[in-house]
């Protein structure tokens, strides 16, 4: 990894491209050649990073992977345990307290209903009661009126008898009282 600028010793004639055989002929038995080996080196260490860069990559993969990815594992380990936990001692129990809960409460309900039920029976039984009591009352009323009114078709039919008698033995007195007169107008 250490060379891979335009002036490699490393790449062969060959594959260069035409221009680049000509620098390579140059400087194969030239002087040049630690130079061109040296600017490689330098070009390598300064502007080239990838080795760095993969060092510290693979370093942080390692660390990763050894100690986070021990700890996720522990942490799925210990999530993994808790819901086996969970499902199979908590879940039963819970699920049984839920189900002797829900029957005592629905036994309360049945019982809190049956009272309603009762209740509602015996206020239905004393609203009929009421309209019997009403309804009684309502007939003993009207029965009560149709006698008071017998009673004043009665006391009236008493009363315009007496009134007729009366005006019959007024006329009566007053004819008799018109016949003297008429005796005494005579003299």
């Amino acid at each position: 990894m250490s060379g891979a600028g335009p002036a490699s010793p490393s790449r062969s004639g060959s594959a260069l491209p035409p221009g680049d055989r000509k620098r390579e002929a140059l400087g194969a038995g030239s002087p040049i050649q630690p130079i061109i080996k040296d600017v490689g080196e330098i070009y390598s260490r300064l502007l080239d990073h990838r080795p760095v860069i993969q060092g510290e990559i693979r370093y942080f993969v390692k660390e990763f992977e050894e100690k986070r990815g021990l700890r996720e594992l522990r942490v799925l380990e210990n999530l993994k345990s808790t819901i086996f936990e969970t499902n199979e001692h908590v879940l039963p129990k819970c699920e049984q307290a839920m189900h002797d809960s829900l029957n005592e409460a629905f036994k309360r309900l049945q019982a809190a209903n049956n009272m309603i039920h009762r209740l509602q029976e015996r206020e239905r039984e004393e609203r009929k009661l009421q309209a019997d009591k009403l309804m009684a009352r309502e007939e003993k009323r009207i029965a009560h009126w149709e006698e008071f009114m017998k009673e004043q078709q009665n006391k009236q039919a008493e009363v315009d008898e007496e009134h007729r008698k009366a005006m019959e033995r007024l006329k009566e007195q007053y004819s008799e009282m018109e016949k003297e007169l008429t005796k005494y107008v005579s003299f």
